[in-house]
């Protein structure tokens, strides 16, 4: 049973990483789709009681974000892995602005976010850690992480 948890900015390429990555072993959860931390959580829970892989892809810029998913997984016995999506602003408002207009994030809430984001490290509770990042062909590069460089 394993649990993943997203950390990057909006347009870091957090839910396109999903589709190349999880779609097919992972349910996605989402609060830009779901719309409420309670669906959020009932979601969830719902993976909880039946053992099934998950993915939260969320910005979860902070320890206090990512604290409530890592415990509730730990508690049912879940592998907790960590994606750490490179989250250059200017990187994120390119992306952004190509966006369909209907899913472009106003600036203030990259930004915001950006004031908010804080490193993941293992003392989190996570049992592996990774950095993406997107080379210059627009692929994903997915490297282990070290906590001595990041």
């Amino acid at each position: 049973m394993e649990a993943v948890i997203f950390v990057g900015l909006q347009a870091s390429g957090k839910s396109s990483f999903y589709r190349e990555r999880f779609f097919r072993t992972h349910l996605r959860i989402n609060l830009d789709m779901l719309k409420t931390r309670h669906r959020e959580k009932r979601l969830m829970e719902v993976c909880l009681e039946t053992s099934l892989p998950f993915v939260i892809d969320n910005t979860n810029p902070s320890v206090a974000n990512r604290e409530p998913y890592i415990a509730a997984a730990k508690a049912k016995g879940y592998r907790i892995g960590c994606y750490y999506f490179q989250s250059k602003i200017e990187d994120c408002k390119r992306r952004n602005a190509v966006r369909p207009e209907s899913e472009r994030i106003p600036l203030p809430g990259i930004l915001g976010t950006s004031s908010r984001l804080k490193i993941p490290s293992r003392g989190e509770g996570f049992d592996e850690i990774r950095f993406v990042r997107i080379d210059e062909a627009g692929g994903f590069v997915v490297e282990e992480w070290n906590d001595e460089v990041r």
